[in-house]
């Protein structure tokens, strides 16, 4: 595994944690936890600046995306009780495919 992988996925976990603090920032009533979900957030981006330099930017960011999306689903679920249906599970799944086909194909 390359280090720009590397870098971008661990941009896909801080914006993930990011995404978790800012739910619970309750729309920055809670500062602290709206001040971490910004210094993760900014973070996340410099590793994904990182990882572009090692991989196409189009194939980065759409897996940064998705894979973020499909985090923030199954994290707010687990720790936050949101709900998750077969319908968000198989939009995910379709999601996760594209990835890979773009992958095979680049």
């Amino acid at each position: 595994m390359s280090i720009h992988v590397v870098y971008l996925l661990s941009s896909v976990i801080l914006d993930i944690l990011a995404n978790l603090a800012l739910e619970v920032s309750n729309g920055f009533k809670k500062k602290l936890w709206g001040l971490a979900a910004i210094v993760l957030i900014m973070t996340a981006f410099a590793l994904l600046a990182l990882a572009v330099q090692g991989m196409p930017l189009f194939l980065a960011y759409t897996a940064w995306g998705v894979l973020s999306i499909a985090g923030t689903a199954l994290a707010t679920w687990w720790f936050l009780g949101q709900p998750m249906n077969r319908t968000i599970v198989f939009g995910i799944t379709i999601l996760i495919f594209a990835i890979l086909l773009m992958q095979v194909e680049s």
